[in-house]
């Protein structure tokens, strides 16, 4: 992997094969990929000009960014197919390695594919790793004093900046509290999650459960298991309260 270039966005060559798409037809495709850190928690593509393959529309001024100077958006044109304000040049910028870049917005685009695979959400950063570990230790989840789940054959879950999530069969969970809800969430590591509230103490608690029952492969080992959040509930691990972390969930 390369070393990170020291400007005040952190930026790398992703060294991966990148496509987008858009309307089903081919946006950019390049080998030369730019992972460029616009705020802490994920990187964003960034593509060489000469590998956008649609057409670029200028629109006029997008944002100004502190780091990257004045940006100027573009309506992206293909085939038939157009996302307006969907791409961002800084022609001018402070940080010379985005001056020949585009940026493509990742939800405008309706495909994006690392070599083969598609991704979802955004790109998956190369500092982000997902361990899902077998465990014996006796985990029970309370919510408002009721004991929802518990069980001696967890499944821990570790991603990198994230709390340990306690994954548990469905079996050792109280599924008759539960209450499936539409709420379904995405992750560029796990894939596609489905929810529960839980009825407890009187009151429903929205979306305190999740499930991932068709994960990517890096955490396959959680199918279909329950995982509650840790920073609303009571987890007790081996008989021991947890203190709640502080997340943004």
């Amino acid at each position: 992997m390369s070393t990170p270039r020291k400007t005040s966005v952190r930026i790398e060559e992703s060294g991966k094969r990148v496509r987008a798409y858009l309307g089903g037809h081919l946006v950019a495709d390049t080998t030369g990929a730019s992972l460029v850190w616009e705020i802490p928690y994920y990187p964003t593509y960034y593509f060489p000009v000469a590998d956008v393959r649609a057409e670029l529309v200028e629109d006029g001024p997008g944002k100004r960014s502190p780091s990257r100077g004045d940006a100027t958006a573009y309506t992206v044109k293909v085939d038939g197919a157009q996302a307006a304000g969907a791409a961002l040049r800084y022609v001018e910028s402070p940080i010379e390695e985005l001056r020949g870049l585009v940026r493509l917005e990742w939800d405008a685009m309706d495909g994006w594919f690392e070599e083969d695979e598609e991704v979802f959400v955004h790109p998956r950063s190369p500092y982000t790793r997902v361990d899902v570990l077998a465990s014996s230790r006796n985990v029970r989840v309370e919510v408002d004093g009721v004991t929802v789940a518990e069980s001696s054959s967890p499944r821990l879950l570790f991603e990198t900046g994230l709390p340990v999530r306690y994954y548990l069969p469905k079996t050792h969970v109280r599924m008759d509290l539960l209450e499936h809800t539409d709420t379904v969430t995405h992750c560029p590591y796990k894939g596609t999650a489905e929810y529960w509230s839980v009825h407890a103490g009187g009151d429903v608690h929205k979306d305190l459960a999740w499930s991932y029952p068709v994960p990517l492969d890096e955490s396959r080992k959680v199918t279909g298991l329950v995982c509650f959040y840790s920073e609303k509930v009571d987890i007790y691990v081996d008989g021991v309260l947890q203190e709640r972390p502080k997340t943004h969930f």
